[in-house]
């Protein structure tokens, strides 16, 4: 009978296929190997250079309960070189743990070499060579990062709007100007147009503007990423923290301050959970709904789902009952669209609730204003007295234009947040109020809206939920409750 084995390739660098130890030519290497000594491979595992460090690991640890499952009637792993099998001491200890356990022969087919003390010492060795250069390489790189940071260059692929050039064997950054142009728009739209994000997308399509050729529609997501990137304020993105980059800025620091205080007051959470939050209270027990993601494993990748279920899902006898977030919406908008149809009474009754909201965000606008202002008159203060201080000798030029250039930059970010204010202290029930149908523009806007804009018209709308079984009932103190009742 034919020895079988199990074979395990890997390549960790673009450099190592283009020497010559590609996936392919390692797998060919070990079927002539188990070929030639009267065996055969019985099962391949493969991990690539591309591959994430969660796919390397998962298919390491694979291999490893494949061949504890299968040891006996398998004699030995293949690995075409040792620093191929592990790329660290604990791996490499896992692999021994085949050999002296379960019997497995480790074999590299490029590095024979005896199951003799000496031979596993001299393996041990080269192990540790190949964990040393793993961490050796993992130390230059970080070097190499930090050294680009302070040299005030993106140590990886450029922002949206800027390209990467090779110059001398550097890796530079220059202005891309057509999607430099495209965030220049964005913000412009934003920031002194008085849109939101989904009238700039709207705008950006009508001017026939595209995100890329190969994908021209451009998403909130992306959009949204753009405006709170500052890396087009000129600085570098670096362990989470901004440091001063050396490409050219593609806005400046008044539109930038003006942008993130219109942002502050919609502010986007993609993976935020629409029904979570006690909105929903379980029909059998009473505890509060909450949200979990699942991430499934599909043909294009991984994908998540967020489910909503009862916080004492498992306890006891429960009723397992989970809904999609996309279910809930759907029994949500059928509510909405008996209100349109139904309820004239409810329509008015939610335009009084909008304009009762729009009253207490007026007040609170008012109070932002008198203390952004009040910020700005210690600012102008300041700028005086340094004058003054540089009038009587007391601050030599250099250290005078270093302040004051500080102090008007305050004063003018202070000046466009308190502009940004009085602009948005308007109305936002206008166009519900005055809407044919509010309810029908609710349905319409839905499924493009993000959390804030969901949770504000639940909140408005509902005081609450109850989820019996499957079903989503509005709590009786609600006007559909009452209705419904």
């Amino acid at each position: 009978m034919k020895d079988k084995y199990i074979g395990f390739v890997r390549v960790s660098s673009r450099e190592q296929e283009r020497e010559g130890f590609s996936l392919d030519v390692q797998e060919e290497a070990l079927r002539k190997w188990a070929k030639q000594n009267g065996g055969e491979i019985i099962q391949m595992f493969r991990i690539a250079e591309t591959a994430s460090k969660r796919d390397k690991r998962k298919t390491f640890n694979e291999m490893l309960a494949y061949a504890k499952k299968h040891a006996h009637e398998v004699d030995g792993v293949l690995f075409y070189k040792i620093d191929r099998a592990a790329r660290n001491l604990s791996d490499y200890m896992k692999l021994e743990e085949l050999e002296e356990k379960y019997g497995l022969r480790f074999i590299s087919t490029s590095q024979p070499i005896d199951d003799q003390p000496a031979g596993r010492m001299a393996r041990r060795m080269l192990a540790s060579i190949a964990a040393f250069y793993t961490e050796q390489q993992s130390i230059d790189v970080k070097d190499g990062m930090n050294k680009r940071v302070e040299n005030g260059l993106f140590v990886t692929k450029a922002p949206y709007g800027y390209k990467n050039v090779k110059v001398d064997d550097r890796r530079l950054i220059t202005v891309e100007p057509e999607k430099a142009s495209n965030v220049k728009r964005i913000f412009e739209l934003f920031a002194f147009h008085s849109l939101t994000i989904e009238q700039v997308i709207e705008t950006m399509a009508e001017e026939g503007r595209v995100y890329v050729r190969s994908k021209p529609k451009w998403s909130y997501s992306k959009v949204y990423a753009i405006l709170l990137d500052r890396s087009y304020v000129g600085e570098v993105r670096y362990h989470d923290g901004w440091h001063r980059g050396t490409h050219k800025p593609l806005v400046d620091s008044v539109t930038w301050s003006r942008v993130q205080f219109l942002l502050g007051q919609t502010t986007y959470r993609a993976h935020q959970m629409v029904y979570a939050g006690e909105l929903i209270r379980c029909g059998h027990c009473g505890s509060p709904v909450t949200g979990e993601v699942k991430t499934k494993q599909t043909k294009k990748g991984e994908k998540s789902y967020t489910y909503y279920r009862c916080t004492k899902y498992h306890v006891g006898n429960h009723p397992r009952i989970r809904l999609t977030e996309s279910e809930l919406d759907e029994q949500v908008l059928a509510m909405i669209g008996r209100m349109k149809v139904e309820s004239p009474q409810l329509r008015a009754w939610f335009q009084m609730a909008l304009k009762r909201r729009e009253s207490q965000r007026h007040s609170n606008s008012v109070q932002r204003v008198e203390e952004l202002k009040r910020q700005l008159s210690l600012a102008e203060g300041r700028i005086e007295e340094a004058l003054n201080m540089r009038l009587a000798g007391d601050l030599d030029e250099a250290k005078y234009d270093k302040k004051r250039t500080e102090l008007e930059q305050k004063r003018d970010q202070l000046r466009a947040l308190i502009a940004s204010l009085r602009e948005a202290d308007v109305d936002e029930a206008t166009d519900a109020v005055h809407a044919a149908d509010v309810f029908r523009l609710i349905e319409k806007r839905w499924a493009d809206a993000d959390y804030p804009v969901k949770r504000r018209i639940l909140e408005t709308i509902f005081n609450g939920f109850v989820l019996t079984d499957k079903v989503l009932v509005p709590d009786n103190g609600t006007p559909l409750g009452q209705l419904s009742a």
